[in-house]
């Protein structure tokens, strides 16, 4: 069964550009790992400055595997004052 996530992060206006830098080094270690399908980082176009974080993973197995090296990469992956409102993250299977 193909996994995935979709996130929702609200980073504040001065440390946005940090914020998507984050994403984007967050999401080359999910893509590092063998049944990552894809890991990308959006930003919203509505006036929101939402930051907006997705993945699809082959399998159970191949999703825990991505998120397992991001925790060995070290990362940084902290919801902290940065962000001004909390995140919204989404676990998803396919059928």
């Amino acid at each position: 069964m193909t996994v995935g996530f979709i996130a929702f992060h609200y980073p504040r206006p001065e440390h946005f550009d940090d914020f998507v830098a984050r994403v984007h080094e967050v999401a080359a270690v999910l893509r590092s790992v063998p049944g990552c399908l894809s890991a990308d980082c959006w930003e919203s176009t509505d006036g929101d400055d939402a930051v907006v974080s997705t993945g699809q993973w082959e399998s159970e197995e191949a999703f825990a595997a991505s998120f397992a090296a991001v925790a060995a990469a070290e990362v940084d992956v902290a919801f902290d004052d940065r962000e001004h409102r909390a995140r919204q993250i989404f676990k998803l299977a396919a059928r």
